[in-house]
């Protein structure tokens, strides 16, 4: 049984980690004996760790979702969502142009909302650990495909 991660209230990603990974201990069931790869057998009474289970988790520079995401809301026809994320640049086009006459607020607005659009810097939003996160999902040769099969 591996415990659940304790997560880091600043981040909102587990503690201790790095290169996308975090680990947890996991303690095996009471009374189970285990052989390592050497042939060694050792005992388990269910209170000792037994091995670290790795979890993922996302590297985070202190962007927060929800704030990125009111600021397109409310100010986004003035640019303040792209100063916010790092893009200057667009940040002061868009508040030349007024938010592209508000084309390109609303545009923004949906680009932030589902995600697309994140951090200049290439880090992740922060976003409650239990919150409303994407996961893109990608296929390349290496994927899977299962044969549909017909009656």
């Amino acid at each position: 049984m591996c415990d659940e991660p304790k997560i880091d209230n600043s981040t909102q990603e587990p503690m201790n980690c790095t290169n996308h990974t975090a680990y947890v201990q996991c303690l095996p069931a009471p009374n189970i004996t285990c052989r390592d790869h050497l042939g060694i057998e050792k005992f388990f009474t269910g209170k000792e760790v037994g091995f670290y289970k790795p979890i993922e988790c996302r590297n985070v520079n202190g962007y927060s979702y929800k704030v990125a995401v009111a600021l397109s809301l409310f100010l986004g026809w003035l640019g303040a969502d792209r100063f916010y994320l790092g893009y200057p640049a667009l940040g002061l086009l868009k508040f030349c142009t007024v938010g592209f006459c508000g084309i390109g607020s609303l545009i923004d607005f949906i680009l932030i909302s589902m995600q697309i659009v994140g951090p200049s810097d290439g880090s992740s939003y922060i976003i409650d650990y239990y919150g409303a996160r994407l996961t893109r999902l990608t296929i390349t040769n290496a994927t899977f495909r299962k044969m549909q099969t017909y009656p």
